[in-house]
């Protein structure tokens, strides 16, 4: 008896559904698209999220997956080498490169096996000093860079989210300081102050603030009327929660780009500022090179042309690497190839 009573209840759990049923079923599934306007299946539009998901993850590297973006990051990754390795890379001293005096080698000899870029002053080794120089020159435009664009972001941020009087004032101290030319502001105060390293990094990234300011704030006032911080808002969050973990997030993509073009800049700044002769003694600067191998571009062409290749190519490769990065951030480019 119990036997029978489970073969009735396998039979009511595996008994087959009608066949029309089943029928109705294929075609709403498969058919419903012909005949029903509008009609969606919910099992296409995941696999369809799916697929954009992975597509927008896979943008961003295939955007800059072209010659000149990865022709650049190569060059970086170069000068970088240089900058971190370099007391491995050469076998000159750094204190030599700076202070000594070669003895036994003429000044601005041509290139040999033991100096294959040639000499220069004071029988320095051009290729040694192109390798140190790549130190002080990311070590500066990055330090510079870095408090240009925190001190720039938190003014942004905080003069677009306040507004009214606060963003008056901001912006009219950031309009004063653009007015006047970066360059005799920063040759001036070096010449009060010194010539130290810490000085220049202070000057150009102090005057590098209003552009970031100016970049922040402009984005930020997109940002800020969007629906999202309005929840933020009815949520309860507070002022500073809103500012910097619900405004900033979506202000990166212009920062990162500005802050790769940038570097380029600030590099090239300080190289026609030493070339000037306001550099800090103590580090080896491609520009300053360049000042001492003007008097001999004809009887050492090395000795200036070299140093100047150097800046040539790392302020190219990091205008090129900002390209890119703009090409892949900026959704108004999403559209071109």
């Amino acid at each position: 008896m119990e036997d029978i009573k489970i073969t009735n209840l396998e039979a009511k759990l595996y008994r087959p559904e009608p066949f029309g049923k089943q029928m109705s079923e294929i075609t709403k599934k498969y058919l419903g698209f012909l005949f029903v306007p509008g009609m969606k299946s919910r099992e296409l539009e995941r696999r369809h999220e799916m697929l954009t998901r992975f597509k927008s993850k896979r943008r961003f590297i295939t955007k800059l997956n072209n010659p000149l973006t990865i022709f650049g990051f190569f060059i970086i990754f170069i000068v970088v080498t240089w900058a971190v390795f370099a007391p491995l890379i050469t076998v000159f001293d750094y204190d030599i490169e700076i202070t000594g005096i070669a003895e036994g080698i003429t000044p601005w000899s041509a290139p040999n096996y033991l100096h294959p870029l040639g000499v220069s002053k004071f029988g320095r080794d051009v290729l040694a000093r192109l390798i140190w120089g790549a130190r002080s020159s990311l070590t500066m435009g990055l330090f510079s860079i870095i408090i240009s664009v925190t001190l720039g972001t938190l003014l942004g941020i905080f003069s677009s989210y306040q507004g009214g009087i606060i963003d008056n004032l901001i912006m009219r101290m950031v309009d004063i300081i653009m007015a006047f030319p970066g360059l005799i502001i920063v040759i001036i105060l070096i010449s009060i102050l010194s010539t130290s390293m810490q000085t220049i990094l202070l000057t150009y990234g102090i005057l590098g603030i209003p552009g970031y300011t100016r970049l922040i704030r402009g984005t930020a006032l997109q940002e800020k009327n969007k629906t999202y911080v309005e929840a933020a808002k009815v949520a309860g969050a507070n002022d500073l929660k809103i500012m910097f973990k619900h405004i900033l997030p979506n202000c990166l993509a212009p920062i990162i780009v500005a802050f790769t073009f940038d570097i380029g800049g600030i590099i090239l700044s300080l190289a026609g500022l030493s070339f000037l002769g306001f550099s800090d003694s103590s580090l080896v600067e491609w520009g300053t090179d360049i000042n001492y191998a003007r008097n001999h571009i004809y009887d050492a062409p090395w000795a200036a042309f070299t140093p100047g290749f150097g800046i040539l190519l790392t302020v190219l490769a990091f205008m090129l690497v900002g390209d890119g990065l703009r090409d892949a951030l900026d959704p108004r480019l999403q559209g071109r190839k």
